[in-house]
């Protein structure tokens, strides 16, 4: 089995609650969503269908010549759960060779979760707005994702744009209340509109949601600042 592979590359993690640290990233390409602020368009798969096929010693091999003591294997994409066959295998290899592993996921395939989550260590899970990506809302799908993801390390990060209803934001922020209200709760500014208010809107965002979630965090997407990948 071939996995279609847009890059594998060594950086820092720049979201979420391990931000700063050191990763292999190996982004997969294509995605079922098509965020107006997606920062990785050419994983999509609309446009230009560029990308490799690389056998899973392949990956396992790039994988281990650019490790270097990394953290751990961030698993991205587009979106990497639509491979979930070619990931069966690659997150137990990463295993067998005692790496950690992190999934970064848009979190609208939960039968593809529930089919490699013993083998996933983290889970960096996004709970999309239809507000702010112009997309059909997802709101069961993130529901029954989040309710199998609870089993590993997992944490939620909601992009915030001048265009996010406060409504939206409560909504998500009640589905992980539902499940454990201490589950790490992340507003991301939109990074295209951080000198337009949206950080404005994330602290009032914020004091909303800490009304019933215990950890609830503004964290911009700090890699951008480093000018990092």
């Amino acid at each position: 089995m071939k996995a279609k592979i847009l890059e594998i590359f060594r950086s820092i993690q720049g979201e979420g609650t391990y931000a700063g640290v050191p990763q292999v990233f190996v982004r997969l390409f294509e995605c079922n969503m098509h965020c107006v602020w997606c920062d990785t368009p050419a994983s999509i798969g609309d446009g230009k269908r560029e990308y490799k096929e690389l056998s899973l010693q392949q990956v396992l091999a790039e994988v281990d010549r650019i490790y270097d003591q990394a953290h751990s294997v961030s698993i991205t994409g587009g979106e990497p759960l639509l491979q979930v066959d070619f990931l069966k295998d690659f997150c137990r290899a990463l295993k067998k060779e005692g790496k950690t592993t992190y999934l970064d996921t848009n979190a609208t395939l939960p039968e593809a979760l529930e089919a490699i989550i013993k083998d996933i260590d983290i889970i960096a899970m996004d709970i999309k707005l239809p507000s702010s990506t112009k997309q059909r809302s997802f709101w069961k799908e993130h529901e029954a994702f989040l309710k199998i993801a609870r089993r590993k390390e997992v944490f939620i990060k909601v992009v915030i744009s001048l265009d996010t209803v406060e409504t939206e934001v409560l909504k998500a922020a009640k589905i992980v209340a539902v499940v454990d209200p201490k589950i790490v709760f992340i507003l991301q500014p939109n990074y295209l509109d951080m000198k337009k208010g949206v950080i404005e809107q994330c602290v009032a965002h914020q004091k909303s949601c800490a009304k019933i979630l215990k950890d609830v965090r503004i964290l911009p997407q700090t890699h951008k600042f480093m000018k990092l990948r």
